[in-house]
């Protein structure tokens, strides 16, 4: 299934018939809906249509990938353990129309923020290649510097900086509009080498393309694509820009991208994403999760679902609900979270009876179950996530530190679970 057939079949879909701006107003109507999916069908500025809020919950990903939300992390780890090749295709819908002069100004490129440093692509999935490595997916902020240039932020000692300093100016695609299988993928941290869109293929089968430029692969049913070179050779700065945290990240010299070639679909619709929202969240974040799950199961502790929390911006928190079987394995599980996530900063490792989901629930284990001097885990300093605000700004290094909010096995006579009350069907009473 592609973006475009997705929208075609989605219910709920608000549709914005009014003249919309493409700088703030947009993006104050997305975040008005929370999560609810819109899209614009007249955007001032530009000829396109603009959905956005179209994966913003694990449930929205699951009906697209046809799993049930407790399915997901089993699922997104076997797609990531068996890859499957794409089928290529010729002439694919990415590229029924060319623009006829590269002109950015044309496209609904949002701006969302008072402060931010320009007009931002934040939905884009960057393709590039590495005569050794193969092929690399991968997010990246682009920030619109002119009619034919971005600032792209690139973090460091991540594989698209590592091509980039070995090779110093390479070819790239940025592809907007595309289904969760493909974004999911593409947000996913497996070992060099591996190829997104094969990831992407076993979630759900995909049809893949040549790109027009230079030899990579790009989704064949996405809804734009922009080609062109990525140098170290020209930098700008780049931001400020609203990240995951809903802070904003500082300026940096970033290396820029200048834009050669765009094709889109016929009635192409742009993509949006809301940073800091909850899309941007669930899509950043529940990747994540299944590496955690395999870490935590490979340590010898039966691990039945991992939550990286919107509360802890999607990114700097897990809660890891386990199958408690030794006194020892709440403390295993916090260990092996942090080597399955290792930008995370607090973990939290709950029983079954917990509903990983709710931040009551989750309190309410940290305050019944957990004792400071018995089940705090104190990592010390390490480096953390460029995004946490509170790490140091040059080195990220970081706190972290976990909880075991499990209940002991050996209770001593103490109650750890919580009561059942007898239920009764309201109806019956208040006719």
């Amino acid at each position: 299934m592609s973006f475009r057939s997705h929208l075609e079949s989605l219910k709920g879909l608000t549709a914005i018939k009014k003249p919309v701006s493409k700088r703030l107003e947009a993006s104050a109507i997305i975040n008005e809906l929370v999560d609810k999916p819109v899209i614009f069908e007249k955007i001032k500025e530009s000829e396109f249509r603009v959905a956005a809020n179209i994966f913003p919950t694990k449930q929205s990903i699951a009906d697209y990938l046809g799993c049930k939300v407790n399915e997901l992390i089993p699922t997104i780890a076997n797609a990531i353990e068996n890859p499957t090749k794409p089928k290529i295709v010729e002439n694919p819908p990415c590229q029924e129309v060319e623009m006829e002069q590269v002109d950015l100004d044309k496209l609904p490129i949002l701006f969302h923020c008072g402060n931010d440093g320009g007009n931002y692509i934040s939905s884009g999935v960057v393709a590039i290649t590495h005569p050794k490595y193969g092929q690399n997916l991968d997010f990246h902020r682009c920030m619109q510097i002119s009619k034919n240039k971005f600032a792209v932020r690139i973090v460091k000692k991540r594989h698209f900086d590592t091509f980039l300093q070995e090779q110093k100016k390479m070819p790239m695609a940025v592809c907007i509009g595309n289904g969760a299988e493909v974004l999911v993928a593409a947000a996913t941290s497996v070992d060099i080498g591996r190829n997104e869109l094969e990831i992407a293929n076993s979630l759900k089968p995909i049809k893949v393309a040549k790109a027009r430029t230079f030899d990579a692969i790009i989704p064949a049913e996405c809804e734009f694509v922009l080609e062109g070179t990525i140098s170290l050779e020209e930098l700008h700065a780049e931001g400020p820009f609203v990240d995951l945290t809903e802070t904003q990240d500082v300026v940096r010299q970033e290396p820029v991208f200048t834009v050669t070639k765009i094709t889109h679909r016929k009635n192409a619709v742009w993509q949006a994403l809301l940073p800091g929202k909850l899309e941007h969240k669930i899509l950043m974040g529940m990747p994540r999760e299944p590496t955690i799950f395999k870490k935590v199961n490979e340590a010898g502790v039966k691990c039945l679902d991992v939550n990286v929390s919107p509360g802890g911006c999607s990114w700097l928190h897990a809660r890891i609900k386990i199958d408690k079987k030794s006194e020892e394995d709440g403390k295993k599980a916090i260990e092996a979270g942090f080597a399955g996530h290792t930008s995370c900063k607090h973990i939290f490792v709950v029983d079954k009876d917990i509903d990983i989901y709710s931040d009551q629930d989750v309190e309410w284990a940290l305050a019944t179950r957990f004792q400071a001097d018995r089940d705090f885990v104190m990592k010390g300093r390490e480096k953390g996530s460029s995004l946490d605000p509170s790490a140091e700004a040059e080195t990220h290094l970081t706190t972290k530190c976990g909880f075991d909010c499990t209940a002991p096995l050996e209770t001593k006579g103490k109650s750890f679970g919580k009561v059942s009350f007898p239920k009764a069907d309201l109806k019956k009473y208040l006719k």
